[in-house]
């Protein structure tokens, strides 16, 4: 009979079961913003997205050739509507129905759309009309879908910005910003009530443009660095990402909506900026992805929501040459638009694939040579 050494079976069985995870990564998403005028054809973005380990992509909007380039990919999809169309979707219901027939009914379930999301970062934008208005907004989306029988099918949330929160140091006592109060009540109790996730938009990146520390950068980027206790409950934290995922966690639990989902909407860091940016570097953005990719797929979770990854929404895809502001705000791309790496995380299937049989051939070369009979 032969006999595998025991350590041998252990190291085949992990490779193993590595790539079975490597080709089940639904936690791992990216953001596609089109702030831009060099994108490639939707078709290409659709086949470089196939070529990776993506599960899931995020729209700002709802683009119908995207939408149809990523038909029986099996790409999880969410759409967004825009906040200009907050109050017509808040005050018609005829006007919601029209948007889901118009961005919805003719893609769906070839195209997988799994989310709609109403509006972006609207608590924080400092516009009550939209901020009253945004409630409604999803709630008529949600009767809409509920009428075209795809309420239990496709989710209805909103994308919140950190800034919802008062506080969020040290996680366990992060808590919602009190002036929001019933609105902020209401869009949870709309959440719960339709199984639908809590989005936030967590970038340690500008925590350390505030902070810039050699150790803040460190804990920023999953790097060794000597941790920050929370004192409520003797917990270290070891980087930037797990605390903000666990503070929004600790906002939820105060307000009795624990149970209710939480997605990273958007996260990322830049790798260039203007000369005066402090963080932006190609060898920071690739620690900051590549150990956060890696630290999802550990599945250890974090520590007040342990063993389960988060979903989480890369930012971004592509560079958006159109966007505003900073030079970093143009540097978050992942891809260039020739469709090569900007910088490699461990994204592509086929470089994941053949690391994972190296592995496996490796040890059986090992077994080969250690295999005795009884």
């Amino acid at each position: 009979m032969v006999v595998l050494p025991y350590t041998v079976a252990f190291l085949l069985l992990s490779s193993l079961q590595t790539v079975k995870i490597a080709n089940s990564q639904s936690f791992i998403g990216i953001n596609y913003g089109q702030v831009a005028d060099n994108l490639p054809p939707p078709p290409s973005t659709a086949k470089l997205l196939q070529s990776t380990s993506i599960q899931k992509v995020r729209l700002y909007g709802s683009d119908p050739a995207i939408i149809k380039a990523l038909a029986n990919t099996g790409i999880g999809i969410v759409v967004g509507t825009a906040n200009g169309d907050i109050p017509g979707l808040a005050s018609d219901p005829n006007f919601a129905e029209s948007w889901i027939n118009t961005n919805v009914l003719p893609f769906y379930p070839a195209s997988n759309i799994i989310l709609i999301t109403v509006g972006n970062e609207v608590m924080t934008s400092n516009d009550q009309n939209l901020v009253n208005k945004l409630l409604p907004a999803m709630q008529n989306v949600q009767n809409a879908l509920n009428d075209a029988s795809l309420g239990g099918k496709i989710k209805v949330s909103t994308v919140h910005s950190m800034g919802v929160l008062k506080q969020s140091e040290p996680p366990s006592s992060g808590s919602f910003d009190p002036s929001y109060g019933d609105l902020m009540k209401g869009l949870l109790e709309f959440n719960s009530a339709n199984g639908s996730p809590f989005a936030i938009n967590p970038y340690p990146y500008y925590a350390y443009r505030s902070d810039t520390r050699p150790e803040t950068l460190a804990f920023c980027l999953f790097q060794p660095n000597a941790g920050r206790t929370d004192g409520n409950i003797k917990i270290k934290y070891m980087n930037m990402f797990d605390a903000q995922v666990d503070a929004v966690y600790s906002a939820l639990n105060s307000m009795g909506f624990k149970n209710v989902e939480i997605v990273v909407a958007e996260t990322g860091w830049p790798f260039k900026g203007d000369d005066n940016d402090v963080g932006p570097s190609i060898e920071n953005a690739k620690a900051y992805n590549g150990n956060l990719i890696a630290h999802l797929r550990s599945m250890v979770g974090t520590p007040l929501m342990p063993g389960k990854s988060v979903d989480t929404y890369l930012f971004a895809l592509y560079d958006e040459d159109l966007k505003p502001g900073p030079g970093s705000e143009r540097s978050f791309g992942l891809f260039k638009t020739d469709l090569t790496m900007v910088y490699d995380v461990g994204l592509s299937t086929s470089s994941q694939v053949r690391t994972k049989f190296t592995c496996i051939s490796l040890v059986f070369r090992v077994f080969n040579s250690q295999v005795f009979y009884s």
